[in-house]
């Protein structure tokens, strides 16, 4: 998710009691909670080295219980006692844990298992945005700072906030139940038609931000990708789709496969569309690109008539 929803999130679970068991849980938890992306880092060397190494390791079970400590740590020095260290190590890892579980439920997906297995663990449920969590977690965020202000005005008592934070976290668990409920219902609208005369040999169906119902969907014959926007409260067409042609495999495509750039690529898209296309420079050269359909990211490079691939261009939405 990004970090916005991180931060609220901390905040929800700070103000839901865990700010009682230390002084300093809620700075510590806004910070914990986003301490996963300290990947942003790797910014520094481009956006493809950003892409790479993004929710790679630092986003990891075995990355987990460092971050909390590396996070535990600084909070003892600034408060100069280790005494609530073991407090502020528990606070910290439910905050880290809150960012990991929060991108497992988005399409991007999140590497639980490195540095031992790559595999890419995602539930397909929520968008990396999503404008109804964000919704609830600002009104649980600013509610209590308005209630606050208003009881000042009128000389009542003001609240904790703690019931709407808590009603907040509800509602983020209960909302992403349902939304896997509708991914499951979108996923078999996809799997359950036709495509050119035959049944698809898989298809994805990934969230979009703004409504539960309005999803988009990819299906893959042996020779064909269909990508779709389609809404659930609507009939499906199958032959409503953008439909692309697999292009047949060539010395091209796979020299440019072997670059570390597209093997990356690769490892991260679940559904590549790749492009083959002829150049005029080099002679008989040609121009493999691969976009991933879940989100539009690309890769390209130029490959001459030695199939030697040049220095491949990464390039987001």
């Amino acid at each position: 998710m990004d970090n916005v929803t991180h931060t609220l999130t901390g905040l929800a679970m700070s103000r839901a009691g865990l700010n009682r068991y230390y002084k300093y849980a809620t700075p510590l938890l806004l910070v914990a909670a986003n301490a996963p992306d300290i990947d942003i880092v790797m910014l520094a060397g481009g956006g493809f080295e950003y892409f790479r190494y993004h929710r790679a390791i630092t986003h990891s079970l075995v990355a987990a219980p460092v971050l909390a400590l590396v996070v535990a740590l600084l909070f003892c020095v600034l408060e100069r006692s280790l005494r609530k260290l073991p407090i502020a190590f528990g606070l910290a890892l439910a905050g880290v844990a809150s960012h990991l579980l929060l991108d497992w439920t988005n399409a991007y997906g999140v590497r639980f298992l490195l540095p031992f297995n790559s595999h890419w663990f995602s539930l397909d449920q929520t968008n990396v945005f999503d404008v109804w969590i964000w919704a609830i977690l600002i009104l649980a965020a600013v509610g209590p700072p308005l209630a606050r202000l208003v009881s000042s005005e009128v000389g009542g008592r003001s609240g904790s906030g703690r019931g709407l934070a808590v009603f907040a976290l509800a509602f983020l668990m209960l909302y992403n139940a349902g939304r896997g409920v509708i991914h499951s219902r979108a996923l078999a609208t996809l799997e359950s038609r036709v495509y050119e005369g035959v049944s698809p040999t898989r298809a994805g169906a990934f969230p979009t931000a703004a409504s539960p119902f309005l999803w988009d969907g990819v299906v893959e014959t042996r020779t064909t990708v269909r990508h779709y926007r389609f809404s659930l409260l609507d009939s499906f067409d199958p032959d409503s789709g953008e439909l692309f042609q697999k292009p047949e495999t060539s010395a091209a495509v796979e020299a440019a496969a072997r670059t570390p750039e597209f093997r990356a690529f690769l490892q991260f898209s679940k559904y590549p569309l790749w492009t083959v296309v002829p150049v005029s420079e080099p002679e008989n050269g040609m121009r493999v690109q691969v976009r991933d359909l879940r989100f539009g990211f690309t890769v390209e490079t130029i490959v001459d008539a030695a199939n030697r691939a040049s220095r491949p261009h990464f390039q987001y939405r």
